[in-house]
This record gives structure tokens, C-alpha cells and sequence, in this order.
């Protein structure tokens, strides 16, 4: 007994410091990406795959699972056990998973689209293309940068995908699972995992196609039908956002209530004189007004808060443990606008949760699971989008009660949330069904939107073909980061949102409760939190809110008022789209033609209202 609890606190030590090595030189890469630092973190990745093998093999030396050790000893022996892709022998394929990896990210975060058709030049996508596709309202220049961002990356990445995707699944056999989508599973220890998640999504289905009818409507009176094919679907360029993920960014068209007073921020903060430093202050005020943790002294030494002028980063927002205790930093090229204030708030509540756990031993310090990670740092968002708290940190001048602005409130809400939730249930269906063999490289893009056109009810805007891989375009695929945790995050973060309003003793509509300097909430958060996993997800939910299991109801009732408007409004409207794509989709000589012509009735128009300026100033 004594020799197993010497040996975990003797693990313990060693993980933490080669974790905190591996992670540093995972950001000096993904801070700095040349050459150099890839080599370094493909030498880094084989190290810790030596570590784990090295520690997995003296833990069996003990008899772990007879012993007398309490549960949450053995289940620390359990962890350090399994190796996942480190349970291969086989140094060529770990370098080569890792390099693979490394060429992958460095071709999406270096991909650059030319737009000077459009006077815009060459745009990254932060923050250029992403600020055009929030922005304009020039469907062709919309649909330039939707097919240039996907020309420049995902069509690039096919063949080291199909290769990244063969070595992964040939490796983690060796751990003992039939493919890599199986090991992901694994982390959430529900045997009904796939199930549970899939009647999740019919539950919220209807919220979905609500407000997809609604949008629909309002983007054909913008844009005229003649964009939008007859099987129901939206064009994908047209939904303020280069996957159609969230649609908040389109708001403007599509206001319940124009008259009413809408929250939108962006030029408040811009007012007020808002810099990157004072939003990460902002959101570190409300975690320490519940009674959460500051950002240590390193977090505002160390991060990566904009994006550097001289150099290639990866720019996709990202929170870092270093394993200390308290290096904690967000790698982020931040942006003065609505949009990344929430992302900001998002990123250290990640950190927050990395401070909360620190405590447990280092194998125990990951979220109850995958799902829960990105929860916590979106239940602020609850809070912190209300009018409540946007009066109360001097963003909203007076805080309206009328129906009308409760209204905008809840479609701003639903454009976030709602809007993204059969996105975040398909990714994740798609490289399943990938890693199962079931798609293969042969129908890489078309069973990608056979997924997209079924679940979202968007379509290509332009015709796709085998040639392209569309999935490539989205940071999470050459990322290599499983998605259905955003799924199970926006699910369970209405869960505890709602357990931490009871708690306080909340009585109004749940989407205007703010747990803002309330330190009972925080306290009630922090003890879910500082388990870590040190348990099974299961029982820190019960923590929280007094059951075991997700529930779509708590989502459900935040957004009734809306849904019962939206189904007012929708009474005239076909609720729903074909489970297939269309048919008569445009191919990209037809769009350019389009383009062009476009161009050139602008260019006519400009000089009959020249020459009339002209005649008129003649006389």
C-alpha cells in the first residue's frame, strides 16, 4: 500500500514537469509556427509518448486493482494506465502522426485569399475575412471569400488528412479500440454516449427549425429568392460566419423589433475606449466578483492577447495549462468588438477551470469530461450577455423590460446558441463515420454536406466536388480536436446555469437571471470544478445539479418566449428543408460570371449617375 501511494505522488511530480515542458513547446509553435519549433514539438510528442509508456509500465507492476487503495487512488492507477496513442511501439508512426499534425494546422493557419476584385486585397481569416463575412452584405463577395478560404486550406490538406486519419486508427488498435472516433468516446464513460447525445438532438430540433424558417424568410427579403434554392436550405456564405455556425453577426437583418432597444456592445465598448488589456480585465472582474480566481501575475506576462505584426501564429482562440498550478495564459488574436469580448470570457473560463483543479493530482486534471471543459467557460455567457450585466458594467444605459426588447434579447441569444447546435452535433458525425471507414476518401466532401444539408438545412453556395475537402476549411478537423464537446457544452451549461439561479434563489425568467458578485453561485460552481476528473462526470454533475444525467429541458426554458414568437411569426412559412442537397447548385464558372456582372452593372451605374450629376450641374 505504501509503495503504490509513494509511487503515484512520485508520478505525480514527473507528469506535472513533463507536461509543463510539452505544453511550452506546443506554444512556442503555435505562437511562432516555422520549422524549427515544428521539429521540436514532433521530438516533444515522442518524448511524452515514452513517458507515458515508461509510467503505464511501473503502475502494472503493481497488483492496483485488488488492492486495498481507495477509489479515487485506483481510479488515478486506471488513467495513468491507459495509453491511448502512446500504447505503440512504433517510433516512425508517432513522429508521423505529430508531423502530420503540425503540417496540417500550419497549412490552415498560414491560408491566405486574395480578394482584389473587391478592392480588399489579400486577407487572412483573423481578422479580415472573418470581420467580411460578419460585415458585408455583398453576397458575391461574400461567396468569394466562403470558396477562397476553402480553396486555400481544406483543398490542400485531402491527402495528409487521409494519411493523418490511417496512421491514427492503425495506432490507437494497440490501446485496444476498433478506430480513433471510439477512443474519443471513451473519455465520457457512457456505454449510451452516442444515444444519449443523438436524442439530445431531437429534443432541441424544433427550436432549430423555428428559427431557421425565421432567418430564411428574412434573408430571402434581403437578398431576393433567386439565391435560394426551392429544397428549403440557406446558402451557407450568407449567415454572417465562414462555417454558418453562429448567425449572430447577421442580427441586423434580421431584428424582431428595429424600434425596440437592442444589446449590441461593439461601438458602446469603442466609446467608452475599450483596449484588448481592459476586456481580459472585464472578464476577469465578473469570475473574481463570485468568488473565483484572478489571472495570475504570468497570465498577463505570458499570453498571447493580439496578434504579432512579424511573425506566423496560429490565431484560433485557445486557453493553456502549464501544470504548475499557475501558469495558465490564452492564446488569442483579440479584437475590440462584441464578438471576441465574448470569446475573451470564454478563454479564461477555461483558465478558471484550470486554477479550480489544480489542486487534484495532475492525471485528474481535465474536465469531468470533454463537454464539461467547454461549459464552464460558456455559462458566463449566460449571464454576462444579459441586459443585467451589460448595465451593470456600464455597456447598456437603462435595462429594458418591455416585451419587444426581451424578444430582440432571446433571437440574439438563439442566433448563438440555437443556431450552432446541429453544427456542433455533425462534425463530429462526419469523422466518426470517418475513422469507422464508413466515409471514405472517396466521399470525403459529399457525405460532409450530405451532413450539413440534412442537419443544418444550408447548402453550398457554389457546386462541390471531390477535388475540394470542405472539412479541412474548419480549425477542429486539421486541429485534430474532437467537437461533439461543444454539442454536449451547450447543453449542459443551460443545465448548471439554471442550478446556480436556483441556488441563489432566483425566481424570473431564466434568461434574465445575472449570478454577477453573487459568491453563493461561485461557491457551488467552484465545487463542481475542483473535482476535476477525478470522478466520473456523472457525479460532479450531481454536484452541480442534483442529477446524473444531460437534460435539453433547462435550453428548452430559456427559450420558450421566443419559440412561442417564432412559431407566431412562422405560421405562413414551410418549417424544414429536403434531407438531401440541392440539385442545381451553381458551379464556379457560372458564380464568377455572376460575380462579374455584378461588378459591371455597379460600374454602369456609377457613371449614368456621374454623367445625370454631370448634365444637371450643366444646367
Amino acid at each position: 500500500m505504501t509503495d503504490m501511494r509513494n509511487f503515484l505522488k512520485s508520478y505525480n511530480t514527473h507528469a506535472a514537469n513533463a507536461n509543463n515542458e510539452a505544453v511550452t513547446i506546443a506554444w512556442n509553435y503555435y505562437t511562432n509556427i516555422t520549422k524549427e519549433n515544428q521539429a521540436k514539438m514532433t521530438e516533444s510528442d515522442l518524448d511524452m509518448a515514452n513517458f507515458t509508456k515508461v509510467w503505464a509500465a511501473k503502475a502494472n507492476q503493481f497488483d492496483w486493482k485488488r488492492s486495498d487503495l481507495n477509489a479515487t487512488e485506483k481510479r488515478q492507477f486506471e488513467k495513468i494506465t491507459q495509453l491511448g496513442f502512446s500504447s505503440v511501439n512504433d517510433t516512425a508512426k508517432i513522429e508521423l502522426k505529430s508531423n502530420l499534425e503540425a503540417e496540417l494546422t500550419g497549412i490552415y493557419s498560414t491560408g491566405k485569399v486574395c480578394l482584389t476584385e473587391f478592392g480588399k486585397g489579400c486577407l487572412e481569416l483573423e481578422p479580415g475575412l472573418t470581420d467580411m463575412m460578419a460585415n458585408s452584405r455583398n453576397p458575391n463577395e461574400l461567396l468569394a471569400a466562403w470558396k477562397g478560404w476553402r480553396d486555400q486550406t481544406g483543398k490542400k490538406m485531402r491527402t495528409k488528412y487521409t494519411e493523418f486519419v490511417n496512421v491514427m486508427n492503425e495506432m490507437i488498435k494497440f490501446s485496444g479500440f476498433n478506430d480513433t472516433g471510439e477512443y474519443w468516446r471513451s473519455w465520457y464513460e457512457a456505454s449510451t454516449f452516442e444515444s444519449d447525445v443523438k436524442k439530445l438532438y431531437n429534443e432541441l430540433l424544433p427550436l432549430y427549425e423555428q428559427l431557421h424558417a425565421y432567418v430564411r424568410h428574412k434573408l430571402k427579403n434581403k437578398y431576393g429568392t433567386a439565391l435560394f434554392p426551392d429544397t428549403g436550405h440557406i446558402p451557407a456564405h450568407l449567415l454572417g460566419n465562414m462555417w454558418s455556425q453562429s448567425w449572430s453577426n447577421i442580427y441586423d437583418l434580421l431584428t424582431p423589433y428595429p424600434n425596440a432597444i437592442s444589446v449590441d456592445i461593439t461601438q458602446k465598448m469603442k466609446d467608452k475606449g475599450y483596449n484588448v488589456t481592459h476586456m481580459y480585465r472585464v472578464a476577469e472582474e465578473f469570475f473574481t466578483s463570485i468568488g473565483l480566481d484572478k489571472m495570475p501575475t504570468s497570465f498577463w506576462n505570458k499570453s498571447m492577447l493580439e496578434k504579432p505584426a512579424n511573425r506566423d501564429v496560429v490565431c484560433h482562440a485557445s486557453a493553456w495549462d502549464f501544470y504548475d498550478g499557475e501558469d495558465v495564459r490564452i492564446k488569442q488574436c483579440t479584437s475590440v468588438t462584441a464578438d471576441q469580448f465574448l470569446t475573451v470570457h470564454h478563454e479564461m473560463g477555461h483558465l478558471i477551470y484550470f486554477l479550480a483543479y489544480a489542486i487534484q493530482p495532475v492525471i485528474f486534471r481535465r474536465g469531468g469530461n470533454p463537454g464539461f471543459h467547454e461549459g464552464m467557460a460558456d455559462i458566463v455567457s449566460l449571464s454576462f450577455q444579459t441586459p443585467e450585466h451589460m448595465h451593470a458594467i456600464g455597456l447598456l444605459d437603462s435595462i429594458p423590460n418591455d416585451k419587444e426588447s426581451d424578444i430582440n434579447f432571446l433571437m440574439q441569444m438563439a442566433l448563438e446558441k440555437i443556431a450552432f447546435l446541429p453544427f456542433g452535433y455533425l462534425i463530429d458525425q462526419w469523422r466518426w463515420s470517418v475513422f469507422r471507414r464508413e466515409t471514405t476518401p472517396n466521399n470525403y466532401n459529399a457525405n460532409w454536406w450530405d451532413l450539413r444539408c440534412g442537419y443544418q438545412g444550408i447548402s453550398p453556395p457554389v457546386q462541390r466536388t471531390e477535388q475540394d475537402f470542405d472539412p479541412g476549411a474548419k480549425y477542429h478537423i486539421p486541429g485534430n480536436t474532437p467537437y461533439i464537446r461543444y454539442f454536449v457544452s451547450f447543453v449542459v451549461q443551460f443545465q448548471w446555469h439554471k442550478a446556480l439561479c436556483d441556488e441563489i434563489g432566483y425566481k424570473g425568467q431564466l434568461h434574465r437571471c445575472d449570478i454577477y458578485k453573487n459568491k453563493t453561485a461561485g461557491a457551488k460552481l467552484r465545487n463542481m470544478l475542483a473535482l476535476g476528473s477525478s470522478k466520473q462526470w456523472q457525479d460532479a454533475m450531481q454536484v452541480m445539479t442534483g442529477g446524473r444525467n444531460m437534460s435539453a429541458l433547462p435550453i428548452i426554458q430559456y427559450f420558450t418566449p421566443l419559440i412561442d414568437w417564432l412559431k407566431e411569426q412562422n405560421k405562413e412559412e414551410n418549417i424544414g428543408w429536403s434531407a438531401q442537397c440541392p440539385s442545381n447548385i451553381p458551379s464556379p464558372d457560372q458564380t464568377n460570371n455572376q460575380a462579374r456582372l455584378s461588378v459591371s452593372t455597379e460600374t454602369v451605374c456609377l457613371i449614368i449617375v456621374t454623367l445625370t450629376n454631370f448634365l444637371l450641374m450643366s444646367m
